[in-house]
């Protein structure tokens, strides 16, 4: 799967790719990205969260990675990134730009509560581990969406195909 670059979110995407200092086809690069939007926009259609945030926190979310290893502040670097992007690469409200910061500072903390687009957000990221040989558990799935075997099972075929 590759994302749009010429839909809403294309001028966005090229910034994000321009600047990401790791291979775009690794596996914190855009397929991963494709499939957290993937994942986030069929969750967020059953959890009310906010589809605008969450599609941009796939985007954006490993975007300031410097390593595939580990890297404890990627997360806190990409909020960061996307207050400075907020107003000319993508229009937010405000209280939607802290939910996307604070969904980004996050999304590998291992945290399990807060608000219902932050946790979608975490969910979506966390049903990709299939790329990198993890299969999510439920239990480490924030919404009751998320926990959905049929759900795990088809977000893991598709992160472990890498479609």
């Amino acid at each position: 799967m590759s994302l749009d670059q010429t839909g809403p979110a294309g001028g966005l995407l090229r910034i994000i790719q321009e600047q990401f200092s790791l291979d775009c086809r690794g596996v914190h690069g855009a397929s991963h990205w494709a499939r957290v939007r993937d994942n986030g926009l069929r969750l967020a259609a059953l959890t009310t969260a906010k589809p605008k945030v969450v599609e941009l926190f796939a985007l954006l979310h490993d975007s300031r990675r410097f390593t595939n290893g580990y890297d404890p502040q990627h997360g806190t670097r990409a909020a960061l990134y996307a207050r400075s992007l907020a107003g000319s690469a993508f229009q937010l409200e405000a209280v939607d730009l802290d939910l996307l910061a604070d969904a980004c500072h996050g999304h590998s903390d291992g945290l399990m509560s807060g608000d219902i687009t932050v946790l979608t957000c975490w969910d979506a990221d966390r049903l990709d581990l299939g790329r990198v040989g993890v299969k999510p558990r439920p239990e480490r799935l924030c919404t009751l969406a998320a926990r959905d075997p049929s759900f795990i099972e088809w977000a893991y075929q598709r992160s472990i195909a890498r479609t």
